[in-house]
C-alpha cells in the first residue's frame, strides 16, 4: 500500500511548479473562506464548542489531505458527524467524544489496511439517502434552541422537542430576526457572487457586525482558545476499560459515517476530475486523522463534499491545496479568535438550517417518489425515521435489510413459458422425427431455481396433459440450490411415471455443478443432457413406452 500511495504522490507532484503552487494556495484559501463558519457551527452543533470544530478542520486539513486517496479530498467536521455526537456529548462528555474518535480511527485504519474501501458498494442507494435526510432533520432540529434563543432539555433531538412542552417556548425576537437574516441571505445569494465570497461567511460577518455594534443581547459563540493544544483534550489517563467497552458501540457508528461520507465523496469529486479515489487509502489517511484528532481536542471528520468541490471548481492541482486551507484556518485562529468569539449563535444556526435543507438528495428523493419505486421508498422513509429514532448504526441495519428483503424478492423472480414443439415451423422433413415429436412439450426456465421457486418447478408436471416428451430449456437458470434439485428430482420421476421422456436442454455450467453434486445426472441419465432444444429435436431418442417401465 505505501509502494503505491508513493507511487501516486510521485505522478501527482511530476512537473509541479510555481504556477500549480499558486493555485493550490488560492483554492486552499477559498476552501478556508468556505470551510470557516462551517468548522464552528458544526463545532457547536456537536455539542462541543466553536473552537473544537475549528481545532478539528485545522488538524484534518494538516493530516488527512497530505495522506487522502485522491488529492481532491477535503477533510474536517460536518454536519452529519455533529449530529450524531450530540447524545454522546450528553451521556459520556467531551472524553467520551475523544475515546469514541479514537476508537473510530482505529477502526477505519483497520478497514484501511484489510482493503475493506469497497464495502460501502453494499449499501443501497436509498438507504444512504435515507439517512442523509434523517441526519438533515437531526440538525434543523437541534439548532431549534440556537436559532429561536430557547432553552430545552434532553440528549436527543426529539427529547428537546417533548421538552418544550414543559418548559414552555419563548424566542428571543432578536435571535430569530438574525438566524432568518443569515437563512434568507443564504437563500438569495448570487450564485455567481457565492463563487467569490461564501454567502455563509459574509452573511456570518454582517451580523456579527451588526450585533457587536448595537450590543444586541443574543448567545454569542464564546472564547476560541490561540491554541492547537487546548486544555480539554484526551489524556491517555482517560482510556480506561470500562469506558472504552461503553463507547464501542458509537464508536462503530461513527467509524460508518466516516467511511460512508468520505467514500461517497470521494466518488463524487472523483467523476467531477477524472481521477479515481483510492478507497483503501482513504480510509487509512481518516482513520490516521481520527486517531490523532481526540489529543488536540478535536471531533471526529470526515471528507466533506462541500469542500472537496469549492476545491476543485476553484482550481486545486495537488493535496497542498487542502494543506493550504488548514494553514488558513490556522491565521484565522490566531487573528480573528475576539471576533469569531462575538459571532451570535443564532447566525450560525442559520447556517446550519440552509445546511441541513441542503444536505437532502432532492433529486433523488424526487425521482424515486415521483417514478413510484415502492421498494427505494420504503428503505428511504424506514432509515430516514431509524436515523431520528434510534441512530446511524441502527438505521443503516435497517435500510440495509429491507434492501435484502426486496433484493431476495427480485432475484428469486422466475419465470416459466411453455411451448408445444412445430416441427413445421422448424423445417423438418425427416417423417420419423416430426412423428416422434408431434407431441412434446418444451418448457422454458428463466431465473434462479432455488428455495423460493420449489413450488413452480413441481407445478410443471401440470402443464404437461396430452403429452409425451417434456424439453426443460434451462438456459436462462442462473444457479440451483439443494432445494430445487431435490424437486427437480421429484418432476423428472413424476413425469416419467406418466410414461413421458425428458431432456435437459441448455444446462449452464455453474448450475450443472450443483447437478453434479447432487448425482442428479446420474439419476436423470447424462445422455438426456443436451447443448439446445433443437439438438434434442434432431435426435431419434428413444419412445416414450420404452421409459414407461424404466
Amino acid at each position: 500500500m505505501l509502494r503505491d500511495f508513493a507511487g501516486e504522490l510521485k505522478k501527482e507532484f511530476r512537473g509541479y511548479g510555481s504556477a500549480m503552487l499558486l493555485k493550490d494556495i488560492m483554492a486552499g484559501l477559498t476552501v478556508a473562506a468556505v470551510a470557516l463558519p462551517l468548522a464552528l457551527a458544526f463545532g457547536v452543533s456537536s455539542g462541543a464548542d466553536a473552537a473544537a470544530g475549528l481545532i478539528t478542520a485545522i488538524i484534518a486539513g494538516l493530516v488527512m489531505s497530505m495522506l487522502a486517496g485522491g488529492y481532491y479530498q477535503i477533510s474536517g467536521p460536518t454536519g452529519a458527524m455533529a449530529a450524531i455526537l450530540t447524545s454522546l456529548v450528553a451521556n459520556y462528555s467531551l472524553d467520551g467524544v475523544f475515546i469514541a474518535t479514537l476508537l473510530a480511527g482505529v477502526l477505519l485504519l483497520l478497514a484501511g489496511i484489510l482493503r475493506l474501501g469497497k464495502l460501502t458498494a453494499f449499501i443501497p442507494t436509498p438507504v444512504i439517502t435515507g439517512f442523509t435526510s434523517g441526519i438533515a432533520i437531526i440538525i434543523a432540529l437541534g439548532q431549534i434552541d440556537n436559532f429561536f434563543g430557547t432553552t430545552s432539555e434532553g440528549t436527543t433531538a426529539i427529547a428537546k422537542l417533548i421538552s418544550y412542552g414543559r418548559l414552555g417556548f419563548h424566542p428571543n425576537l432578536t435571535a430569530v430576526v438574525i438566524g432568518l437574516f443569515v437563512v434568507l441571505f443564504m437563500v438569495f445569494f448570487p450564485k455567481k457572487w457565492n463563487a467569490v465570497v461564501p454567502a455563509s461567511l459574509l452573511s456570518i460577518i454582517i451580523a456579527t457586525a451588526v450585533s457587536m455594534a448595537a450590543h444586541l443581547d443574543v448567545a454569542v459563540v464564546g472564547t476560541i482558545p490561540q491554541t492547537l493544544f487546548p486544555e480539554h483534550s484526551l489524556k491517555l489517563s482517560a482510556l480506561q476499560p470500562q469506558m472504552i467497552a461503553q463507547l464501542i458501540a458509537p464508536a462503530f457508528s461513527i467509524a460508518i459515517l466516516g467511511m460512508i461520507e468520505s467514500l461517497l465523496c470521494g466518488a463524487s469529486a472523483g467523476q467531477m476530475t477524472g481521477v479515481r479515489l483510492n478507497s483503501n487509502q482513504e480510509l487509512v489517511a481518516q482513520g490516521v486523522g481520527n486517531i490523532l484528532l481526540p489529543f488536540f481536542g478535536g471531533i471526529p471528520a470526515t471528507a466533506a463534499i462541500a469542500r472537496t468541490s469549492v476545491a476543485i471548481r476553484s482550481g486545486a492541482k495537488t493535496r497542498l491545496t487542502g494543506v493550504f486551507h488548514a494553514l488558513g484556518l490556522l491565521i484565522s485562529m490566531f487573528l480573528l479568535a475576539p471576533v469569531m468569539s462575538q459571532i451570535p449563535l443564532a447566525a450560525l444556526a442559520g447556517v446550519l438550517m440552509v445546511t441541513a435543507f441542503r444536505m437532502n438528495e432532492w433529486n433523488s428523493i424526487f425521482y424515486m417518489f415521483s417514478h413510484k419505486f415502492k421498494g427505494a421508498m420504503l428503505e428511504f422513509v424506514a432509515t430516514m425515521v431509524a436515523t431520528i429514532v434510534f441512530d446511524l448504526t441502527v438505521a443503516i441495519l435497517v435500510g440495509v435489510v429491507i434492501g435484502l428483503i426486496f433484493l431476495v424478492s427480485r432475484l428469486s423472480f422466475i419465470e416459466i413459458n411453455y411451448e408445444r414443439v412445430d416441427m413445421e415451423r422448424l423445417h423438418m422433413t425427416d417423417e420419423t422425427l416430426c412423428k416422434r415429436y408431434e407431441n412434446a412439450m418444451v418448457a422454458y426456465i428463466t431465473g434462479p431455481m432455488i428455495f423460493a421457486n420449489t413450488q413452480a418447478i413441481a407445478d410443471i408436471a401440470t402443464h404437461t396433459e396430452g403429452c409425451d416428451t417434456l424439453l426443460l430449456s434451462m438456459r436462462g437458470v442462473s444457479n440451483i440450490d439443494i432445494s430445487c434439485a431435490q424437486t427437480l428430482r421429484d418432476l423428472v420421476a413424476n413425469v416419467r411415471a406418466k410414461g413421458m421422456d425428458i431432456a435437459i436442454c441448455g444446462l449452464p455450467e455453474n448450475a450443472m455443478k450443483m447437478i453434479r453434486r447432487t448425482e442428479l445426472d446420474t439419476f436423470i441419465g447424462k445422455e438426456n443432457f443436451y447443448w439446445s432444444v433443437e439438438q434434442v429435436l434432431l435426435t431419434n431418442r428413444p419412445t416414450p413406452a420404452c421409459r414407461k417401465n424404466a
